[in-house]
C-alpha cells in the first residue's frame, strides 16, 4: 500500500521504518527541517519500562495539592480558561480510581516491554549509534512514604512481567557511585537492570537515515493542513510548503503528531483527549576524565522531584517536570533553575558549566495509554498520545501498528484503537 505517516518524531520515523520493513510505499511529512526535532529533540533519554505506572492514580491528588501555587513544583497548572484541558483534567481524575490505573499499567507495561525487545532486535539490525547505555534505571526515593507506595507499585509491574526490584541505600550507591554524596538524602530505590537510555533525537535521524536507504521518503518544511476525506474514507492530506499547497494521497494515513493530532481529527470528529504536558531539560557537556564517582552513569529517576538524569556519552541530559500552560512553548526560568538546584543537591561536585535549556510538549492522555490502531475511519490509523514513554513505546507501537495495517495479529496484549483495515 501507499502510506503516508504524518510526523518525523520518534513516533512516526519508527512508524514509516516498520511499515517500510512490511513491503509498504511510505511518505512522511512533516513541519520541521529534519527527523527528531520537536519533542523528541532533547527528552529524559531513558527507555523506561519501569515508568510504566499513570500519573493517574489515587495517590496523586494529595501531591497535586501540595504542588498548588508553587512555580517550581514537579507539576504546575496554569489556571486560564481551557475547555480541552479541563475536559482532560476531568477524564484524568476518572482514571484514578485503583482498578483503573490496575489495568492501565498492564497494558502500558505490556507494550513497553515489547517496544523494548523491538528496539533491541531493531539494533542487532541496524549499526545505530546514539549514545545507549543498556545499565538499567534506578528510582530513588528521598521520601519514607513515597518509598513505600514504591516497593507497592514495583511489587505490580512484577507480576506483568517487569524486573523491577526494591534496593537499600547502600544498594543504590552501589549501582551509581556518583550518589554516595547524597546519601544523607536517600532513603531507598527500585531498580530495573534491563532498562535502558540513549539520546532520542539520535537514534531517530539516524533511523530515518536508513530508513531513507531503504526507501522511505521524507518531506520536511511541510505544514499539514487538512485531511482529504471523500467517499467515506481519509485519502490523503492538504499541506503547504514555501507558500505552495501541495495535496498527497495514500491508501493509508498514519497520524503521529504528538500534541497536535487532536487539531488534525477534530474536523472528522474524531476525538482524542490528548493535551500537552510540557517538560524541560537541561543538558550538561561534562569535562574529559571527569570522575566516575562525580557523574552519574546509570539513568536516574528522582522521585521526589519527577526529574531523571541520563548519561548521553560526553554529556548529562537531567528532564522532566510537567506544566500545563496549552500550547506554550516559551521556556521558564524559575523551573529551568529547579532542574540545576536538584542536580546540585544530588551531585555537589558535578561541574554545571553552561547548561543547553530545552522544552517540549509531550501530548499527554488521561490514562498514560496511547492511541495505537485504526481511527473507525477508513484509511485513517492513529500512533500518538505516547506522553512521557515515546521513546520507550516508540518500537513497539510501530512495529505493532505495521502489522495492524498490514492486516496481520497484533504481536502485543494490549488495548488497540478501533481496527479498521483498508487493505
Amino acid at each position: 500500500m501507499k502510506i503516508l505517516v504524518l510526523g518525523a518524531g520518534v513516533v512516526g520515523t519508527t512508524t514509516a521504518w516498520y511499515l517500510r520493513e512490511a513491503g509498504h510505499e511510505v511518505t512522511v511529512l512533516d513541519r520541521q527541517p529534519g527527523a527528531g526535532l520537536d519533542t523528541s529533540f532533547a527528552n529524559g533519554g531513558q527507555i523506561s519500562v519501569s515508568h510504566a505506572e499513570p500519573w493517574a492514580n489515587p495517590h496523586v491528588l494529595p501531591n497535586i495539592l501540595k504542588w498548588l501555587g508553587k512555580p517550581d513544583a514537579p507539576l504546575l497548572v496554569h489556571w486560564r480558561w481551557d475547555p480541552d484541558f479541563f475536559s482532560w483534567a476531568w477524564r484524568f481524575l476518572r482514571q484514578c480510581w485503583p482498578h483503573r490505573t490496575e489495568q492501565n499499567t498492564r497494558a502500558i507495561v505490556h507494550l513497553a516491554l515489547y517496544s523494548r525487545s523491538c528496539l533491541q532486535a531493531l539494533r542487532q539490525q541496524l549499526p545505530l549509534n546514539y549514545d545507549g547505555l543498556a545499565k538499567g534505571i534506578l528510582h530513588i526515593y528521598t521520601d519514607k512514604a513515597e518509598f513505600a507506595r514504591g516497593r507497592s507499585a514495583a511489587a505490580a509491574m512484577n507480576q506483568h512481567g517487569l524486573d523491577r526490584m526494591v534496593v537499600s541505600v547502600d544498594e543504590c550507591i552501589a549501582i551509581e557511585p556518583a550518589l554516595a554524596t547524597a546519601k544523607h538524602l536517600l532513603v531507598g530505590g527500585d531498580y530495573t537492570a534491563s532498562d535502558e537510555s540513549g539520546d532520542a533525537h539520535r537514534f531517530t535521524q539516524q533511523l530515518a537515515g536508513f530508513a531513507t536507504e531503504a526507501g522511505v521518503q521524507f518531506k520536511f518544511g511541510v505544514e499539514i493542513q487538512r485531511l482529504i476525506y471523500t467517499k467515506g474514507r481519509v485519502a490523503g492530506i492538504d499541506t503547504l510548503s514555501a507558500g505552495k499547497q501541495t495535496q498527497y494521497f495514500a491508501d493509508a494515513v498514519v497520524v503521529a503528531l504528538g500534541s497536535e493530532s487532536s487539531h488534525l481529527l477534530t474536523p472528522l470528529r474524531v476525538a482524542l483527549p490528548i493535551y500537552p504536558a510540557k517538560g524541560y531539560s537541561a543538558t550538561l557537556d561534562l569535562p574529559d576524565g571527569l570522575d566516575q564517582a562525580v557523574a552519574p552513569t546509570v539513568s536516574l529517576t528522582d522521585d521526589a522531584r519527577k526529574i531523571v538524569f541520563s548519561r548521553l556519552g560526553n554529556r548529562l541530559r537531567i528532564a522532566g517536570t510537567a506544566e500545563f500552560n496549552g500550547f506554550n512553548r516559551e521556556l521558564d526560568p524559575v523551573r529551568c533553575q529547579a532542574l540545576l538546584t536538584r542536580t546540585r543537591e544530588l551531585f555537589p561536585a558535578l561541574p554545571i558549566g553552561a547548561p543547553h535549556f530545552w522544552c517540549g510538549l509531550r501530548p499527554a492522555t488521561p490514562s498514560n495509554i496511547p492511541f495505537v490502531g485504526g481511527s473507525g475511519i477508513p484509511g485513517l490509523w492513529l500512533n500518538t498520545g505516547h506522553g512521557t514513554l515515546g521513546w520507550t513505546m516508540a518500537c513497539g507501537s510501530a512495529s505493532a501498528l505495521s502489522a495492524l495495517i498490514s492486516g496481520q495479529s497484533a504481536p502485543v496484549d494490549f488495548p488497540f484503537t478501533q481496527f479498521s483495515h483498508v487493505g
